[in-house]
């Protein structure tokens, strides 16, 4: 059975992959056997995160592209199948928020949150997609929160964009289940990395965290990676539509 979990010989895209979760990701792909392409607006930060998936012995595209550009997408697409031939796997990570009161969200803020969170992983996931109707298989994992399941009146323009990725999530599944294609969510809750590791650990909010927590603890990005790789392997092929919650029991509550 362990087999069913194994990526090897995949080709998975993961965007945001430079930083902080998908960072993760990128290298617990990798670890299961599966050659990447890394994405972020950066090409030197792709190459950096490339040649660690190298020296751990699977290949590597670093491949800088912005998400929010529908010509970038095409780029990255064109730019993996030349390299490798397919994409089997496309874990839409990249992402962002703005902190903010309601009445104090101008344009700028909801649409940069949107185009990202929302936008760019629909035409991702279509852009991937076409390429996965022509192979008749793949898996396309959307990286939500669960503030796609609650709101937070600070953040209300990243509820929505989650929120919207959930929905989503269950319309593609809809519309590929028919072309062997997988189409599922992961909504993790806190999960301590290098970029917000200061914020979460200022008392106040640390305190609140533990007492909505039942687990006690932040998540690890340990913690979610082994959820991923589920999703992106043979093992879960009958599974489409979902979303899978890493939350520690937050949402429990």
């Amino acid at each position: 059975m362990l087999s069913s979990l194994s990526l090897e010989g995949k080709v998975a895209v993961v965007t945001g992959a430079t930083k902080g979760l998908g960072y993760g990701i990128a290298h617990g792909l990798a670890a299961a056997g599966a050659d990447l392409v890394i994405v972020s607006r950066h090409q030197g930060d792709c190459e950096k995160v490339a040649s660690e998936i190298e020296a751990a012995g699977r290949q590597a595209l670093p491949q800088a592209s912005d998400m929010r550009d529908l010509a970038s997408i095409d780029l990255l697409v064109e730019k993996t199948i030349k390299q490798y031939g397919r994409i089997d796997i496309l874990v839409n990570n990249a992402g962002t928020a703005v902190t903010k009161a309601p009445e104090q969200v101008t344009e700028e803020d909801w649409d940069a949150v949107l185009d990202l969170n929302l936008k760019g992983a629909f035409f991702a996931a279509q852009r991937v997609g076409r390429q996965m109707i022509r192979q008749q298989h793949g898996k396309i994992i959307n990286v939500a929160s669960v503030f796609g399941f609650v709101g937070d009146g600070n953040i209300v323009a990243y509820c929505a964009s989650k929120g919207g990725l959930l929905l989503m999530t269950k319309s593609l599944a809809l519309a590929w289940a028919r072309h062997n294609i997988q189409v599922n969510a992961i909504a993790p809750g806190y999960i301590e990395t290098e970029m917000n590791t200061d914020v979460l650990h200022q008392e106040k909010v640390f305190k609140h965290l533990m007492k909505n927590t039942p687990a006690k603890r932040l998540g690890k990005v340990e913690d979610v990676i082994g959820a991923v790789v589920y999703m992106s392997s043979p093992a879960a092929d009958y599974m489409t539509g979902q979303s899978i919650v890493v939350d520690g029991g937050w949402l429990a509550h």
